[in-house]
């Protein structure tokens, strides 16, 4: 995969694009002022967001690579590292970048919550498609954002960048939301996927060998991030993964249940349950009842 890249501070990526740093926490870069470059793996130790104006290649995230096209938003938060494909020759970058160190945020309402923009923990392959109209929304917004970075600093600067970058982000919010809908059929698979994983998981000696199936598991067996999948069930069900497993879960022990061969200690642990108690304190709270109390009454 050729060299690593590596920019641990914004002036260190500013300088590399040829552009100045008007802000050492803080900067917008237009790709197209940069001089060509090899392509190569970057760890970025900031919070980056690429818009591609270009169409590039191949993206390398972890061991994967992936089709980044144009007009492809790439979120990556802190610590990630992504990279083009070397193929030998000289790249002319084009697009543009929002970069923002963690440390600009503290002490802000955003960085309390900056982790509830789940798309920084996103797969390059879940990357953001925009419309010609999302990427006039965005283009507006960083040009915002730079305008403030070029004025006097004063007592206002620091609340006025961080507002427009919060801005920034819920309308990217809004256009994930917009993707979900409009990949609904891709999604609507996915769903499918799942559930056909959990029943083959409950029907196969699995929960006895490695106990219950996890989010995190499900997410990698389906190639997606765990925060992708986790939004995209919640925006299909209106459940989250957890919630959707745990009521696959209730399903599968209420079956087991009516065997009155099996106690319910062994229904527990031939489900994938550690502690039986743990059974019985999930299957009171989604049922209303013990799991004996229910295996009774029926």
């Amino acid at each position: 995969m050729g060299t690593l890249r590596r920019f641990d501070t914004i002036s260190e990526y500013n300088a590399f694009n040829d552009h100045e740093t008007l802000h050492p926490l803080v900067s917008v870069i237009d790709f197209s002022k940069a001089k060509p470059r090899r392509l190569s793996r970057t760890y970025f130790g900031f919070y980056t967001v690429m818009l591609k104006d270009v169409d590039c290649g191949d993206l390398y995230y972890g061991k994967h690579t992936y089709d980044y096209q144009e007009g492809t938003l790439l979120f990556l938060a802190p610590g990630q590292i992504a990279g083009l494909a070397d193929t030998g020759e000289l790249y002319y970058p084009k697009g543009y970048a929002l970069v923002f160190h963690s440390d600009f945020l503290r002490g802000t309402s955003l960085g309390q919550h900056i982790q509830d923009y789940t798309f920084f923990s996103y797969n390059v392959n879940e990357a953001l498609h925009i419309s010609e109209r999302e990427r006039q929304v965005v283009m507006d917004c960083l040009a915002k954002i730079d305008s403030e970075l070029r004025q006097s600093i004063d007592k206002h600067s620091k609340k006025l960048i961080v507002s427009n970058i919060e801005l920034f982000l819920n309308y990217c919010t809004r256009f994930y939301d917009r993707q979900f809908i409009t990949r609904d059929n891709v999604h609507r698979g996915i769903l499918e996927r799942f559930e056909k994983l959990l029943n083959d998981y409950f029907s196969s000696d699995r929960p006895q060998q490695i106990g219950l199936p996890s989010v995190a598991w499900c997410a990698a067996e389906l190639h997606l991030s765990p925060n992708y999948f986790g939004d995209l069930i919640k925006k299909e069900t209106g459940k989250s993964p957890l919630e959707y497993i745990q009521e696959k879960v209730i399903d599968v022990a209420k079956e087991k249940i009516f065997d009155s061969t099996k106690t319910v200690t062994e229904i527990a642990y031939n489900l994938g349950f550690k502690y039986p108690q743990h059974f019985s304190r999930l299957f009171k709270q989604r049922v209303g009842y013990t799991p004996n109390e229910y295996r009774n009454i029926n």
